[in-house]
């Protein structure tokens, strides 16, 4: 599939979480409202962040779907991840916000008793959650996309902190109330943590940051290769759903052009085929010999 064709279906994914936050979201706040719940209330208002980065990161596909141009040679790819660090800002400011109106009621005694009603509603939006975490994981996985992987773990931290409500409101029932305020704060701090978590990794993208496991495993195949005398260098970073790397060989300095070139052929097939990394340059140097150090002797006469 042409990768401007997956970058179209993760949008599709996209658009279904949109979706689904639209009605969790709406029924969560209404809910909370009329049921008197301050965990159901905060994650509506995750909900409502979710919504805010699935558009965002949409916005970013849509833009990585653009061709190459006199101004980004290498394509708009990274817009995605810009995307995803836009993402990871709007959920860290109403998870603060989530904090910060919840601290306050605590303090203030809002220790009302929130309806059973609030726990099913929770329950209903975890399952929910649950699907479209696990139809954007396989999207995500088949398309190779890590914009569309971050939304499905967003997602699936969503249902998580779904259970956590329903387990604060379903507490507060047994003569505890303030277990739904409490609720609710680990409802912003989870937001507050899932925030960081995508924030940390986009950055790291964006700063040419490589797993050293994966480039280990680049060099253990490239080494193995027919040809490739000594690997002197090897380097990678990603740039959208796809990963540069630049490699550096030697060879048998009496090898021709084409046969070297040959070589460069062969690390490009492997990489595509066991990495799927796409893009590849290969710079080949002549393989240099050890130098023998020269020693003289000299006998004293």
């Amino acid at each position: 599939m042409d990768t401007y064709q997956e970058i179209k279906q993760g949008e599709r994914g996209a658009w279904i979480s949109i979706a689904a936050y639209l009605l969790l979201s709406a029924l969560k706040l209404i809910s909370g409202y009329l049921f008197h719940s301050s965990a159901l209330l905060a994650d509506g208002f995750n909900n409502v962040t979710d919504i805010i980065a699935s558009t965002a990161i949409l916005v970013g596909l849509r833009i990585s779907r653009k061709p190459p141009d006199s101004d980004h040679a290498y394509g708009h790819f990274r817009a995605e991840t810009v995307a995803v660090l836009v993402a990871s800002f709007i959920m860290a400011t109403v998870g603060i916000q989530v904090l910060i109106e919840t601290g306050r009621g605590l303090f203030e005694g809002k220790k009302t008793a929130p309806d059973p009603l609030s726990a099913v509603v929770a329950l209903v939006s975890a399952a929910g959650m649950l699907g479209v975490y696990l139809y954007n994981r396989r999207l995500a996985k088949r398309i190779n996309n890590q914009a569309l992987m971050a939304t499905a773990k967003d997602s699936l931290s969503d249902a998580f902190v779904s259970i956590g409500a329903a387990v604060g409101i379903f507490g507060a029932q047994f003569g505890l109330p303030w277990l739904d305020t409490v609720a609710a704060i680990g409802v912003g701090l989870l937001i507050c943590w899932t925030a960081w978590g995508i924030f940390k990794d986009a950055t790291h993208r964006l700063t040419d940051g490589f797993d050293e496991n994966e480039l280990h495993d680049f060099r253990s195949s490239i080494a193995r290769i027919p040809g490739v005398e000594a690997l002197k260098d090897v380097k990678a970073r990603v740039h959208g759903n796809h990963v540069l790397v630049d490699v550096v060989i030697e060879v048998d300095p009496e090898l021709s052009v084409a046969e070297s070139h040959e070589i460069s052929d062969r690390i490009e097939e492997r990489m595509s085929e066991r990495h799927n990394v796409m893009s590849v340059h290969v710079h080949v140097e002549p393989k240099q010999e050890e130098a023998v150090p020269l020693v003289t002797a000299r006998k004293d006469r």
